[in-house]
């Protein structure tokens, strides 16, 4: 009975905070994506990520993260915009437009947390957005969230894939939840659309290849066989996810520091060519986009500006 009682009460204060989906499972070793991982590390796919290569047993078994744990509560956070950056401009990935989701995000859970431990007593846990080796999608998509979807990322037929996953791993025992099926059948929308071949196979993603990685995480000089590929893309990418299907069922988020700043979405080409470093702070505060730092922004906006220029020439 109590376990009935606490995942509602779990679920109910979830979507007061503003999560759209919360789906819960069992806590216990990924037998199913440990030779995938692994398949992927040794195959050079995680480029210059370093890090993926770290922690292996951590991130497929979260008792090695929480001692005892028995669940994975799994959230979902909307940061699809209600407008978009105007035509024939310079883009940067929609999840970026405000603040840094990591921080906002981070304090939901935080909420979520405390919440737990006030109304059904002390556990044992740790909330994570992001930031440490978990498979947060896989988590996701066992606790019924949706599916993973051709492009890697998570699927939802009634959200699309427009959000944040997020995660609570605890001692707390709950009521799970089943995974649902797969809905990408035969589309291959967004294998088709990628510009640079990234998505090498079925939910295999080469990062050498991907604009997102190569404009976020890259700290060298962009490679020369992205020349003319990057789609004016400067920060992240949203291609995979703007022509799959599943996301014409994409809905405004109701986050008011997810809203960007005034100016964003108007600036044309020429404003960011020249985009100074107060002005990148300003346009920028407490945004994602301080991830790659004013030095990788600009880097990225020479490359892209360079490539239009000489195919303009030619």
């Amino acid at each position: 009975m109590n376990k009935e009682k606490y995942t509602a009460m779990i679920k109910n204060r979830a979507a007061e905070l503003g999560f759209i989906s919360c789906g819960i499972s069992k806590a216990e070793f990924l037998e199913d994506e440990a030779p995938r991982l692994e398949e992927w590390l040794n195959n050079g796919y995680h480029a210059e990520m370093g890090y993926m290569e770290n922690h292996f047993d951590k991130r497929l078994d979260p008792t090695k993260l929480v001692p005892g744990a028995k669940s994975v509560i799994s959230l979902l956070y909307n940061y699809y915009p209600a407008e978009q950056q105007i035509d024939d401009t310079y883009k940067i990935s929609k999840y970026a437009y405000g603040q840094d989701y990591h921080y906002v995000i981070k304090a939901k859970m935080r909420e979520l947390f405390h919440y737990i431990e006030e109304e059904i007593g002390a556990i044992e846990g740790r909330y994570f957005v992001d930031s440490a080796p978990v498979l947060d999608k896989a988590w996701a998509a066992r606790s019924g969230l949706g599916w993973i979807g051709k492009h890697t990322l998570m699927l939802s037929k009634q959200k699309g894939s427009f959000f944040f996953v997020s995660e609570i791993i605890c001692d707390l025992e709950l009521e799970y939840d089943s995974p649902t099926t797969d809905h990408c059948g035969t589309c291959t929308a967004c294998i088709d659309a990628c510009p640079t071949s990234a998505i090498i196979a079925d939910r295999v993603v080469d990062a050498n290849k991907c604009i997102s990685y190569l404009t976020i995480e890259l700290r060298d000089a962009l490679p020369s066989y992205m020349d003319g590929q990057m789609q004016d893309w400067i920060f992240g990418c949203d291609i995979c996810q703007d022509v799959c299907p599943w996301n014409r069922f994409s809905k405004a988020h109701q986050e008011p520091l997810f809203n960007p700043h005034p100016d964003l979405l108007s600036m044309n080409k020429e404003d960011w060519v020249s985009l100074d470093e107060d002005r990148f702070q300003e346009l920028f505060r407490k945004s994602a986009v301080k991830r790659t730092k004013y030095s990788g922004l600009t880097r990225n906006i020479d490359f892209v500006s360079k490539s239009e220029n000489d195919n303009q020439k030619d």
